[in-house]
């Protein structure tokens, strides 16, 4: 028996351990397992046994059983939290899958074989036994992770027919570790992507974060884009391919978003980042229309437009509202350091306050991502880097009601009665500071805010309401215009 050495944590050891000593055999499988023989960190660690889950429980101090397929989670003393909590599962033979998702039936084996190929794919489907260093490989793992393959344990077609969410995670999969997908099993992807349509949106979600945070979430959606999977991802997406655009992009829509996405990968920006440089000009294909004054496409309110599809996209895909909301945000926003017409100070103390301080600066990194994604090879031209200054500079300056040196009780110090005209008068005057930063002074504020008092209740609300519901106004009136205009739905 050949055996190799792989280095597992002690506190993986000892579980495996405590089952061996128990007369149960225990192996680590997946994986952590795969990711051990290519050099890799596990970002999680799975033990299949022999031992059934009440047998598993009863030797270990603390575990949680609450699924139906087996699997007994072993809370550990563990500090790293991707050693808190262990997986340990019965060896397994699967019945029928008539979901496209889950067996049916799941009944306990005595028999590591039958676990290992009920798996999906061959470089998963590889056993350890720490103690012994054994390596159990019974359906050529380790030649395909020298051969950088992704292939199927057995037919493709019934891999994916009994679960059609293999097929994005084998997408996954290549971009995380730069594999290929075997012949065989893209056909297989090809012959069954339409049983993806079949799977919950939370599950899709979870696959496409990871193929998103992958160091080549390009190259990924490029092949699920070739494999028929994407259109059950962001369907969105595939209007892009072959709309041209103008003369200042050398790519389609689709190439243009997928390249701002990469650039986002490299440099190692988060989720939100990356989510909204995939996105921001989804609605291009909605929007474009060929000028004759100019003979070329344009694409006016394409911002608006993709914001709105953004979050219908994020939503659809069960995305959590904070980030349905921040992706949005940056997307609606993401031409507004594009257009030195608007740039001033006062302009970039408004986007602030549209976008948040904490987020201006993602604003900015999906600026870039903007540009590289046009096949310009510069990231920060001057011009760039002039705003990334102004920024900064606006950053001193009040951007939020919560910045004016003014509050409701000063408010009411000064005669106003709580009510919501105490609001009104915060932005209005908050307008007031964002068009002149000057003007945020004790002074100023408390006599102004004695003239605003003076107005009746109907001049107060409109005066007040004017710079809180802007951003509102503006996108109504957009798609209003667009609607009107180039026959947006």
């Amino acid at each position: 028996m050949k055996t190799v050495e792989l280095s597992v944590p002690p506190v993986v050891r000892e579980l495996c351990d405590t089952l061996k000593k128990a007369g149960f055999q225990a192996y680590l499988v997946g994986g952590c397992v795969r990711d051990l023989i290519i050099g890799r960190e596990p970002k999680d660690w799975d033990i299949t046994t022999n031992a059934n889950p009440e047998e598993i429980q009863k030797l270990f101090p603390e575990t949680f059983y609450e699924n139906t397929y087996g699997t007994v989670g072993v809370v550990t003393q563990s500090e790293n939290p991707r050693l808190k909590v262990i997986e340990i599962t019965p060896f397994r033979i699967e019945g029928e899958y008539s979901n496209a998702r889950h067996p049916d039936e799941v009944k306990f084996s005595d028999n590591l074989s039958d676990d290992l190929k009920r798996r999906d794919f061959t470089i998963n489907a590889i056993a350890y036994d720490p103690s012994t260093g054994e390596l159990v490989d019974e359906h050529g793992g380790k030649e395909d992770l020298k051969r950088k393959v992704i292939a199927t344990v057995g037919d493709p077609h019934e891999r994916f027919e009994e679960d059609a969410l293999r097929m994005l995670r084998a997408v996954r999969i290549s971009a995380e570790l730069d594999f290929a997908i075997d012949a065989s099993a893209a056909a297989g992807i090809s012959a069954q992507a339409a049983q993806l349509g079949k799977i919950s949106r939370e599950r899709v979600r979870d696959e496409l974060i990871r193929v998103v945070m992958s160091p080549r979430p390009m190259q990924a959606l490029y092949v699920a884009q070739k494999l028929g999977l994407l259109k059950y991802v962001i369907p969105e997406l595939e209007e892009g391919i072959g709309c041209d655009q103008n003369q200042a992009h050398s790519f389609d829509v689709f190439e243009h978003l997928m390249r701002s996405l990469q650039h986002a990968a490299d440099k190692e920006w988060a989720l939100e980042i990356r989510l909204a440089a995939m996105l921001h000009d989804v609605g291009k294909p909605a929007t474009r229309v060929r000028s004759d004054e100019k003979n070329d496409w344009t694409f006016h309110g394409h911002d608006v437009v993709s914001s709105r599809m953004t979050k219908k996209i994020l939503a659809n895909l069960k995305f959590p509202k904070e980030t349905i909301e921040k992706v949005a945000s940056l997307v609606r926003w993401h031409m507004f350091f594009s257009d030195p017409d608007v740039v001033t100070l006062s302009a970039v103390r408004r986007v602030i306050a549209r976008v948040g301080t904490d987020s201006i600066n993602d604003l900015l990194n999906l600026r870039v991502c903007d540009r590289i994604g046009t096949g310009r090879p510069k990231e920060h031209p001057f011009r760039l880097r002039k705003y990334m200054s102004m920024v900064d500079e606006a950053l001193r300056d009040p951007v939020s009601v919560s910045m004016l040196k003014i509050d409701g009780s000063k408010i009411m110090e000064l005669g106003e009665k709580p009510s919501p005209r105490i609001g009104w008068i915060l932005h209005a005057l908050l307008e007031e500071v964002l068009d002149d930063p000057r003007k945020n002074t004790e002074e100023y504020l408390e006599n102004r805010t004695k003239e605003l008092a003076k107005l009746d209740e109907k001049e107060l609300k409109v005066l007040g309401e004017q710079g809180k519901d802007r951003k509102t106004e503006e996108d109504e009136a957009a798609v209003a215009e667009l609607r009107k205009k180039h026959h947006v739905s």
